[in-house]
């Protein structure tokens, strides 16, 4: 059983929040291992198994690059590796100006402004990415789910990006 049929969703990149919380709360107290307390050591090991699995299935269908990723290999999409951005030279120089401009925010005379506009302009190319990895979600054929994982994995990329802009914050603002 995949993760959307165990959560009686149908297998798409936008989800009802609220229906995954609701249904992830009662899987999780059906299957609470709290509750095969008395029962046998093979059922509580059961219990145990499935109660992870309903969580990994939660915090998968959750989390919306997970979820992308997800669909992708139930697709039968192989997930490129992070290495292959070298084939992509166009993002391959993104990738080094978006570095530069991280550590351009290191030794900004004014790193208040500094980090806005970096956050800002991470923040805007993550959502044009986005925006393109759901409509090549939506469309459900071989080309855009290749085009869909390449976007994956960038947007990956910036997530990490964003990541390490928060600990150059830390880092500028410790007291």
């Amino acid at each position: 059983m995949n993760y959307y049929e165990l959560f009686g969703l149908e297998p798409n990149f936008n989800v009802d929040e609220k229906q995954l919380s609701d249904v992830f709360q009662r899987l999780q107290k059906s299957m609470h291992p709290d509750r095969f307390a008395h029962a046998s050591s093979q059922e509580q090991l059961l219990a145990v198994q499935k109660s992870s699995m309903i969580n990994d299935a939660y915090q998968t269908l959750k989390t919306p690059l997970k979820r992308a990723q997800y669909m992708l290999e139930l697709r039968g999409v192989d997930m490129p590796d992070e290495q292959s951005t070298v084939k992509d030279t166009m993002f391959l120089m993104r990738q080094m100006e978006l570095r530069e401009l991280l550590d351009d925010v290191k030794h900004a005379a004014n790193p208040d402004d500094a980090l806005f506009a970096a956050s800002q302009e991470l923040d805007s190319e993550y959502q044009s990415l986005f925006s393109e990895l759901q409509v090549q979600l939506a469309q459900q054929n071989d080309d855009a789910n290749m085009a869909a994982s390449e976007h994956l994995r960038k947007l990956k990329f910036y997530q990490k990006l964003q990541i390490e802009l928060d600990r150059i914050e830390d880092q500028l603002f410790e007291l």
